[in-house]
């Protein structure tokens, strides 16, 4: 009965951090879109500087993780110290800009796919660079992934989801996403360097370090000079308060499901994480065609599921990898 009562238990927190993660980032993506389509006002007014949402999430994580700290965090000392995240949050800022600012040439369908497929620059630069070898099986999941946002970049967007965008510019999202991956790259590789220097570092710890040094880059860039463009989107909030809200929303949405995220991972591990943000992902795609009036073609569905394939081809190649590690310590 013990037992019975502990694995209920799991399932149950399990359950739990699918539904946050789930419920804080669909909402994040929607406002998302909200902010970077929507006319605001009578004047009818777009937003323009999006990448003011990576400053004003960058102060509301800072604010969080460090109120976490404070009421979680058992020790005080071992973690790795502040300035050690000065080149990371460089990448940080710079990454995460150019992923939102692509939603002014590209559906937000696009951006999620673009996005999701991170594998592509590692292999190549695991390949080119460090001459690492792959096998088969992972070779084709990047095929199917490369394939999908390849054809869905090719296939013809409707008019009514170019019509909401900005400055509609297929090669120029695609290529902000793209370099959005490549920053991520290095950023998680500083971190994973960084948490090896410093094993004590906590989630929070990498956390607060993080926005720190992105809080103090993007005031500098936005309001580093008299006509920075922080003033402007402080101005803009100011006349039209349903943006600011959806801003503040969108931030909020960030910082709980890093919460969710950091609980997933130490309850249930990373592969149970990737699986769980996988999926989100394409909920999320289903959400803005259905919600949010980006209607795709029954092509781009099948480039849709043909990206998602291979991610979950990816995830269960992990998860036999893990079985596998998983026996050979078992002892005989």
């Amino acid at each position: 009965m013990e037992a019975h009562g502990a694995g209920l238990r799991r399932v149950l927190v399990l359950i739990f951090c699918i539904t946050g993660i789930w419920a804080a980032y669909i909402y994040q993506g929607v406002l998302q879109e909200t902010v970077s389509t929507k006319r605001f006002g009578a004047d009818k007014k777009r937003f323009e500087h999006l990448a003011f949402l990576n400053l004003a999430q960058n102060v509301v994580c800072l604010v969080w993780s460090f109120i976490m700290i404070k009421l979680w965090s058992r020790s005080s000392s071992g973690g790795a110290p502040w300035w050690s995240y000065w080149s990371a949050g460089i990448t940080n800022t710079i990454g995460p800009a150019m992923g939102i600012e692509a939603l002014k040439y590209i559906s937000y369908p696009a951006q999620v796919l673009a996005k999701s497929s991170k594998m592509i620059p590692v292999m190549l630069m695991g390949t080119l660079v460090y001459g690492i070898r792959y096998t088969i099986r992972e070779y084709l999941c990047t095929l199917l992934v490369a394939g999908g946002v390849s054809s869905f970049a090719l296939l013809k967007t409707s008019s009514k989801t170019i019509s909401k965008l900005a400055r509609p510019n297929a090669p120029l999202g695609y290529g902000l996403c793209f370099l959005n991956l490549a920053f991520d790259g290095f950023t998680n590789a500083t971190q994973d360097s960084i948490t090896a220097r410093y094993p004590k570092t906590s989630a929070w710890d990498i956390m607060l370090g993080m926005n720190l040094w992105g809080t103090i880059y993007n005031m500098v860039y936005m309001f580093g000079w008299p006509h920075g463009i922080g003033f402007e989107a402080v101005q803009f909030c100011k006349q039209h308060p349903e943006a600011a809200w959806d801003i503040f929303l969108f931030c909020l949405c960030g910082a709980v499901g890093q919460n969710f995220i950091f609980l997933t991972i130490s309850r249930f591990g990373s592969l149970t994480n990737t699986t769980i943000t996988t999926t989100r992902k394409f909920v999320s795609i289903v959400v803005s065609s259905l919600l949010s009036g980006n209607p795709l073609s029954a092509k781009q569905w099948g480039s849709v599921f043909m990206v998602f394939s291979g991610l979950s081809y990816q995830i269960y190649l992990k998860w036999r990898k893990m079985q596998k590690l998983q026996k050979k310590r078992k002892p005989m």
